[in-house]
């Protein structure tokens, strides 16, 4: 599994995004083929290499059929006033549409589809419903369905909030739906294909302005961007460049994948991927991606479970922890302490997840006196370990590897050594050295 890092200084886009996973390695003929697989025609993608600002970056581009363009930037800002205004929303992919840089080469995509065509499905407005379909439609995995039917449900939601409608009033104008439609299939399936399980993302740096849409001239950041950023706790900066570099899409990819905003405070780079914006802003569209691999120790949430108990007997409480322990608790001891009137008496402590608090109370008030169980929420720092049998002279041993700074420690787990001493006849201690020591030696 991989950990991502979008670093969004230039704002966000679905092409963008899907430029920058290409760029890290996603792999091309599947993103065709899932993209040949939709039951959706009127498009092509071209993928190629273009310079902005003098960097090398993946363009990703969403061709339309001729009499399927959507608004160019000169409509956008307000330059031109003759288009028409319908009843239905428009959902404008802003940041995804306008002139390439220098070309450097590229490769088509040709899409000739009739899917929809021979089933009578050909619609000039498109609800959530009916895009979900065409999603569940497409030859793409489980997870790539999951990601993008989020996403478009993210989507959804805020332009029906934007807009003052129920979500099921929400259409999709048919040239914004095909052109959304394939970018979040394309950003699920590489996020899927790179194995990506962490998102962390920086914040979603906007721009200033106004730009025009099927019902008028509206404010930047867009209302559906701040509807996505308010109601999915996304951190948002406001540069002094004008212009719209956060789309819908862009925000609605990030609210879908995103599990953290707080990069590690060491890691490594492994992969680096430039995704190109279309639009030619004073500040170059350029979305940055990252594989990363955590460098520092690790610091987790746990909770210590704590009761005090002086009328138990030693049977009772040996049994309760043999069955925290074989439930999962991290770790289970006891304290002798003295209590009221001076009984003596024993505090238990049991180190467990959130998750497994409720679970281990009961087995606590179940197998114990006790009435009254106290929680306490604390970090704990670990070191990176892996835990994998080895071969040793003496046969195959299970050890845990602990990650320090400047070196690698070895512990042979119990189960292992107790085994050899039994076949040997040796001590514990002479075992254990012995496979540290004929560890290191090969290591």
């Amino acid at each position: 599994m991989n950990k991502l890092y979008l670093e969004c200084y230039s704002g966000i886009s679905g092409d963008m995004t899907v430029g920058a996973l290409l760029d890290l390695g996603a792999d091309k003929n599947v993103l065709e083929n899932a993209l040949k697989s939709l039951p959706i025609d009127g498009f092509k993608i071209k993928i190629s290499r273009v310079s902005k600002s003098g960097l090398d970056a993946c363009d990703f581009d969403v061709i339309l059929d001729e009499n399927n363009h959507d608004h160019d930037m000169e409509y956008l800002h307000g330059e031109e006033h003759s288009h028409t205004h319908d009843k239905h929303i428009h959902h404008h992919n802003h940041g995804e549409e306008g002139s390439h840089e220098h070309i450097h080469h590229h490769e088509d995509i040709n899409h000739t589809h009739s899917h929809e065509h021979n089933h009578g499905h050909s619609h000039s407005h498109r609800n959530l419903a009916r895009i979900l379909e065409i999603i569940d439609h497409a030859e793409i995995t489980t997870n790539s369905k999951k990601i993008a039917n989020d996403i478009f449900t993210i989507l959804a939601k805020a332009e029906a909030k934007a807009h003052g409608v129920s979500i099921e009033d929400v259409h999709f104008h048919e040239v914004g739906a095909i052109d959304s439609i394939v970018d979040i299939v394309a950003v699920a399936v590489c996020i899927d294909n790179l194995n990506i399980d962490e998102v962390i993302v920086s914040p979603l740096y906007e721009g200033t302005g106004f730009i025009r849409c099927q019902h008028g001239v509206i404010p930047v950041p867009v209302p559906a961007v701040c509807e996505i950023v308010r109601d999915n706790d996304i951190d948002l900066k406001i540069t002094n460049y004008e212009g719209e570099f956060v789309t819908p899409t862009g925000a609605a990819i990030v609210a879908a994948i995103k599990t953290s905003d707080k990069l590690p405070n060491k890691f490594t780079i492994e992969k680096i991927g430039l995704g190109a914006g279309k639009r030619e802003y004073e500040k170059a569209g350029i979305l940055r991606a990252m594989i990363i691999k955590d460098t520092a120790n690790k610091t987790h949430n746990i909770y210590k479970l704590e009761s005090n108990i002086d009328d138990c007997s030693g049977e009772a409480l040996g049994y309760v922890v043999e069955k925290l322990l074989s439930e999962g608790a991290r770790d289970v001891h006891f304290i002798p302490v003295f209590m009221k009137k001076n009984r003596p008496a024993y505090q238990l402590n049991v180190i467990c997840r959130e998750e497994d608090i409720e679970k281990f109370e009961q087995i606590i008030f179940e197998e114990t006196t006790t009435i009254g169980i106290r929680k306490q929420k604390m970090e704990m720092t670990m070191l990176e370990t892996e835990l994998k049998i080895i071969d040793t002279s003496l046969g195959k041993v299970q050890v845990k590897v602990c990650e320090l700074k400047n070196e690698k420690r070895i512990y042979p787990e119990y189960n292992s050594i107790v085994e050899i001493c039994k076949k040997s006849g040796k001590s514990y201690q002479e075992i254990y050295h012995f496979i540290v020591n004929e560890y290191k030696k090969y290591n």
